[in-house]
């Protein structure tokens, strides 16, 4: 098991805050760090791996954590990450929810969409990287679940801070890769019996699919005559990466750019017809993929 280092102690100040969000987005994914006084500020990332998931130990002062629509966008993998917080507190902010953190609480984090974690104080937070698909063999639906506090004081939420917090201080140890793995199932397993009981973590992944593709075409419907009407565009106005956009319509018969120009083409031909009688040209455009 390896472990590796990084802090911004002792640095110049001009350098520490490219330093600080350069390794930060390349331990978990592409953010932005905002201290409250960057002369002041220090923060250490201790980081490592348990199975598919990173695991990472993060100190740092005063300062708010943004991961934006401009950084969702640079996100080349898909992954959720598990915030648990060790000392001081949080606030975790993503889907319009808000969770407040104290020590022993966490919460979740989808990367596919913007979200803030704003930290008022000295703090530490133990961070679990899971990649999607490892979460959803766990969890039907958890992208229902961000933004949403679980409670570390008892029941399988406490049992589940308890658990990492002894892990994390077993890594230090050193752990052989056969144990690690088998306690990484473990993890999981605790992670989909925290969450069990929770009715957005049974929510039906294809309606909520449904749901989104019905307001992608309406706002599509609604601006056909746009000529800068691009996928793009579309998933930006819809608040969603444009991968999630070109997947929610990976099981139609036709991609996004495909169902643009067949509207367009059929909103032109009964233009057209309406025209022979009335004199209004009409004329189709295309869309880039």
């Amino acid at each position: 098991m390896v472990l590796e280092s990084f802090s911004t102690i002792g640095m110049d100040p001009r350098r520490k805050l490219s330093f600080w969000n350069d390794r930060a987005s390349e331990s978990f994914s592409p953010l932005i760090s905002e201290p409250d006084d960057i002369q002041l500020f220090n923060g250490s990332i201790v980081r490592g791996s348990i199975g598919e998931m990173s695991v990472a130990e993060v100190y740092s002062d005063a300062q708010i954590v943004r991961h934006s629509r401009s950084h969702v966008a640079l996100t080349k993998n898909s992954m959720f990450f598990l915030h648990l917080q060790l000392e001081g507190q949080s606030v975790s902010r993503q889907d319009g929810r808000e969770s407040l953190l104290r020590a022993g609480d966490f919460t979740l984090h989808d990367s596919t969409r913007r979200y803030e974690m704003v930290f008022t104080g000295a703090n530490r937070m133990l961070v679990l990287g899971i990649p999607n698909s490892t979460l959803r063999r766990q969890i039907g639906c958890p992208e229902c679940l961000a933004a949403i506090p679980m409670s570390g004081a008892g029941g399988a939420s406490g049992l589940l801070s308890q658990v990492l917090r002894k892990y994390w201080a077993e890594y230090h140890q050193g752990l052989d890769e056969q144990t690690a793995s088998r306690i990484a199932i473990a993890i999981l397993d605790l992670i989909g019996a925290a969450y069990a009981d929770l009715p957005q973590a049974l929510a039906d992944r294809s309606s909520l699919g449904t749901a989104h593709r019905i307001r992608i075409v309406n706002y599509i419907e609604a601006r056909l005559n746009d000529p800068d009407l691009t996928p793009t565009r579309i998933a930006d106005a819809c608040k969603m990466t444009a991968r999630y956009l070109h997947h929610l319509f990976s099981d139609q018969d036709e991609t996004v750019a495909r169902y643009i120009l067949r509207r367009r083409l059929e909103a032109w031909a009964g233009g057209r017809a309406g025209g022979a009688q009335t004199g209004r040209p009409g004329t189709p455009g295309g869309v880039a993929e």
